[in-house]
C-alpha cells in the first residue's frame, strides 16, 4: 500500500501504539513516584511530541497538563540547541508552565542517523516545591512567593548531570533521586520506546502517518463543529473572589462557531487580580480545547491536528492572560475548572441538547503540614476532592467524581493515615446536594480531616457563594462549605492548627438537566 493512502484501520493501530507509549511512561512513574501525591492520586501526564514541538500523542491523564503542553510546547522547544541524552526541567507558568508545583520534564528522542524525530514529556505535581506555605498552594500576590520559579533549564545535558542546575533544583550530590528520578525515568522509557518504533516502521513512514493522524484528527474536528448552530454565543460566569479582597470576578467569553471551525474570544473577562486565581494563556487553551474534545467521538486521536480549527483570544493583563509577576497558583486548578463551565455555558446555546449542566466547578484543594524554621518540611501534604458532575441531556450526573480539568483520584484513606499525622473522620457522598431535575445533577462528597499533630493549612476552593447551575430548567446545585472545628470558612484562607482540631470540607453538587 502507498504511503499516501493508508488504511484507516493501519492508522488507527498507529493511533493506539503512540497512546500506549505514552500510557506506560505513567505506569512508570506512578510506580517510580515517591509521593502520594503522584502515586496515588496520579496527578501528572504524559505526552510526546514531533519535531517541531506538535503534540503526536497524550496518555488520558490530566487535561490541564496536556491541553496547556499542547498549546505552550513549540515556543518552548524551537530555540534550543538539543543533544541526544538531554533532560530540560520547567515549571514557569509564563514560559509553558501552569503553576510551580507543576514540574515538566522534557526529553529529545533521535532516530539512529541522529536526527532529531520529537519530544517525550511528562508533567508531575511537587507537593514542595519550596514555597513557605505547605503544600505550595498559599494565598499569594506575586508569583516568587508560589515557590520555585525554574525557567527552562538542563538538569541532565548529553547525559552528564549538570551540577549547578541539581544544586538549583535541590537534588543533593548531583545525585538525581525521588519524583524527579521518577519523571527521568519515565522520559527515557518513552525515549527507548518510540525509537524502538521508528526503527521497526521507519523515519519516513512514522512522520507520514503523524501527518495523516493530524488531517484525521482535524477532519474529526471539523466535522464535530459542523454539528453546531453557526454564531456568536456569550456566556458569564463569576468567581467568588481571590482571598485578597476582589469579589465576584467576572468571565465571559464569546464564541463564534463558522462551518468547520470555533473562535472563543475571552478578552470581556475581568483584569488581572492581586490573588492567584490569574490563569496563564496556555491553561485557558487547555480548557477551551478539552470542551471541544468532549463533543468528538471517544476514538478521536490526540495529536496536534485536533486544535487546528480551535483558537482562543484573549487580552494581557487580564485574569486570563496575567502578567509576570502576577501569582498564579489557584488560576491552574479553580480558574481552570470554571473555564470549563463558561465554555459550556456558550456552547449549550449552540447545541442545547448536547451539553450537560455545570460540574462542581472547583478542585477544592487543600495543603497542609508543618515547615520548621530553616524552612524544612517536617511534612506536608496535597490533594483536590471531587464533586458532582452535572446531569446531561440523557444521562443523570455522577456523584463525588474528579472532572473536567482534574482527572486524578482520591488519595485512599489507608495512605493519608499511614504517611501523614491525619486521622479522616469522614469520608462520605454528600447526599441530596445535587441539582434535581430530568436528570439530576451528581451529589458531591463529604471529607473531615482530623490534626494529629499541629499545622497550617490552605484552601483554595471555590463554589462557596453560588451553586453549579442546571440547564433547560433544572435546578442548580448546592454550593460547597468549608468549616474549621464547626465554623464557617471562607473559600480561601490559611489557618493554624493544632492536635484534635477538625477541618471539614463539603464539595458542590453538580447542576441538574431538564425540567
Amino acid at each position: 500500500m502507498g504511503m499516501d493512502k493508508l488504511d484507516p484501520i493501519e492508522l488507527n493501530i498507529f493511533s493506539s501504539r503512540v497512546s500506549a507509549l505514552c500510557d506506560e511512561m505513567g505506569l512508570v512513574l506512578k510506580r517510580a513516584a515517591f509521593s502520594p501525591n503522584i502515586k496515588d492520586r496520579l496527578d501528572y501526564s504524559c505526552a510526546i511530541f514531533d519535531q517541531e514541538g506538535e503534540m503526536v500523542a497524550q496518555a488520558d491523564h490530566m487535561p490541564v497538563h496536556l491541553g496547556s503542553m499542547s498549546y505552550a510546547m513549540r515556543s518552548i522547544v524551537q530555540d534550543l540547541a538539543w543533544r541526544r541524552g538531554d533532560f530540560l526541567v520547567l515549571n514557569d507558568p509564563y514560559l509553558g508552565g501552569t503553576h510551580l508545583p507543576d514540574v515538566t520534564v522534557i526529553t529529545p528522542a533521535y532516530a539512529d542517523n541522529d536526527e532529531l524525530v520529537g519530544f517525550i514529556v511528562n508533567r508531575a505535581h511537587h507537593v514542595n516545591i519550596g514555597c513557605d506555605t505547605p503544600g505550595s498552594m498559599p494565598i499569594s500576590s506575586y508569583l516568587e512567593e508560589e515557590g520555585l520559579i525554574i525557567s527552562p533549564i538542563f538538569v541532565i545535558r548529553n547525559g552528564e548531570v549538570q551540577e549547578d542546575a541539581a544544586r538549583f533544583l535541590g537534588i543533593k550530590n548531583a545525585e538525581i533521586t525521588g519524583d524527579f528520578a521518577a519523571q527521568i525515568g519515565a522520559n527515557r522509557i518513552g525515549e527507548a520506546r518510540l525509537g524502538q518504533l521508528i526503527k521497526k516502521m521507519g523515519l519516513e513512514n512514522y512522520r507520514n502517518k503523524v501527518k495523516k493522524l493530524n488531517d484525521l484528527a482535524e477532519g474529526i474536528s471539523s466535522i464535530a463543529i459542523s454539528q453546531l448552530n453557526p454564531g456568536k454565543y456569550e456566556f458569564t460566569d463569576y468567581l467568588d473572589g481571590d482571598g485578597c479582597g476582589a469579589e465576584d470576578l467576572e468571565l465571559t467569553v464569546e464564541v463564534t462557531i463558522t462551518a468547520n471551525s470555533a473562535l472563543l474570544d475571552f478578552t470581556k473577562s475581568s483584569d488581572m487580580v492581586k490573588g492567584n486565581l490569574n490563569c496563564p494563556e496556555s491553561v485557558v487553551a487547555a480548557a477551551s480545547f478539552y470542551c471541544f474534545r468532549c463533543l468528538m467521538p471517544s476514538h478521536t486521536p490526540a495529536c496536534h491536528g485536533l486544535f487546528r480549527n480551535i483558537k482562543i483570544k484573549t487580552r494581557q493583563g487580564s485574569i486570563l492572560n496575567p502578567r509576570r509577576p502576577a501569582a498564579v497558583a489557584a488560576g491552574n486548578v479553580e480558574t481552570s475548572m470554571r473555564l470549563v463551565d463558561l465554555v459550556f455555558g456558550a456552547l449549550a446555546k449552540a447545541a442545547p441538547f448536547l451539553v450537560p449542566a455545570a460540574g462542581q466547578g472547583t478542585m477544592n484543594n487543600i495543603a497542609m503540614g508543618l515547615i520548621d524554621k530553616n524552612k524544612k518540611a517536617r511534612w506536608d501534604y496535597y490533594e483536590t476532592i471531587a464533586g458532582g458532575i452535572g446531569g446531561g441531556p440523557s444521562y443523570p450526573g455522577i456523584d463525588g467524581k474528579h472532572s473536567h480539568m482534574t482527572n486524578t483520584l482520591n488519595t485512599p484513606v489507608e495512605s493519608v493515615e499511614m504517611h501523614y499525622p491525619l486521622r479522616i473522620r469522614r469520608y462520605e457522598i454528600r447526599e441530596c446536594s445535587g441539582g434535581c431535575g430530568r436528570n439530576s445533577g451528581g451529589d458531591g462528597v463529604v471529607r473531615e480531616y482530623e490534626f494529629l499533630d499541629s499545622a497550617v493549612v490552605t484552601i483554595l476552593s471555590e463554589r462557596r457563594k453560588r451553586g453549579p447551575w442546571g440547564l433547560e430548567g433544572g435546578g442548580n446545585g448546592k454550593p460547597g462549605l468549608n468549616q474549621f472545628n464547626g465554623n464557617v470558612l471562607p473559600s480561601k484562607c490559611t489557618f493554624n492548627t493544632k492536635r484534635g482540631d477538625k477541618v471539614l470540607i463539603m464539595t458542590p453538587g453538580g447542576g441538574g438537566w431538564g425540567n
